[in-house]
């Protein structure tokens, strides 16, 4: 059963992201829904799922195959992403490459190959205590409350800090991990 943490958690992370991907369409080339387009490789960031006590998210890139002639070179290309991505700190959970046949208009069919990464956070990562008393006592001493009275659905000074936490630090992992993949796509198309 889902835990009304997890569910204020999964909304505030879900807007997170979102203000995520206008920043990066407004850096990029924006495209539709939840992508972004840079150096002719188009990147997306899925909406966060809560499973069990942890919050998943999946970033993606299409990869370049006008650049790949042959089946081998798309594979080669794939794993010196993975290769690239996993030597990484905090590695996803998953790294698979997976084919979406699009069809804008049912005319004609458009093959795509894409990079597709999975991260999983467990809810305790996305806040600190110590953090929050921080700021409590911070904002207790005069500081701004303003960008926290934009908070739904937080009753308390804790509770909307907590909520605050999770916004910007799956926005600062999201971050982390779609630059990451940005520069192993450059420096795998360098080679």
């Amino acid at each position: 059963m889902t835990s009304l943490k997890g569910i204020m958690f999964n909304q505030f992370a879900g807007d997170g992201l979102s203000h995520l991907i206008e920043e990066l369409q407004n850096k990029y080339k924006p495209k539709k829904g939840r992508r972004f387009h840079h150096n002719d490789i188009t990147y997306e960031i899925s909406r966060p799922v809560l499973n069990e006590n942890s919050l998943e998210f999946e970033i993606s890139s299409k990869i370049p195959q006008d650049e790949l002639p042959t089946e081998k070179d798309l594979k080669d290309y794939f794993e010196a992403i993975k290769k690239i991505i996993n030597s990484q700190k905090k590695q996803p959970n998953s790294v698979e490459m997976e084919n979406i046949v699009w069809d804008s208009k049912k005319e004609t069919e458009k093959q795509r190959e894409y990079v597709k990464l999975l991260y999983s956070y467990p809810l305790e990562d996305l806040y600190d205590d110590q953090e929050i008393l921080k700021r409590c006592e911070e904002l207790g001493s005069g500081g701004d409350k303003a960008a926290l009275d934009k908070i739904p659905g937080g009753f308390t000074l804790p509770g909307k800090i907590a909520l605050l936490m999770v916004k910007e630090k799956i926005q600062e992992y999201c971050r982390e991990h779609i630059m990451n993949l940005i520069e192993a796509n450059e420096t795998v198309r360098k080679k």
